[in-house]
């Protein structure tokens, strides 16, 4: 479970910065990056979701 939480915040930071850079400068490339990486980042965290529902039942 450490390991999928410390995937999410990477992805997550990623996401963000390449955010800010579509935001503050227009960065295209940035905006489909930034794009792809929520597609990655839902994954992800629908994952925790049923990682953390798994041990919660224990």
């Amino acid at each position: 479970m450490e390991e999928l939480v410390a995937k999410i915040k990477g992805e997550f930071e990623a996401f963000a910065k390449d955010a800010d850079l579509q935001t503050e400068k227009g960065n295209k490339a940035a905006g489909t990056r930034a794009r792809k990486a929520s597609l990655d980042l839902e994954k992800l965290l629908k994952e925790f979701r049923k990682v953390s529902l798994s041990e919660s039942k224990k």
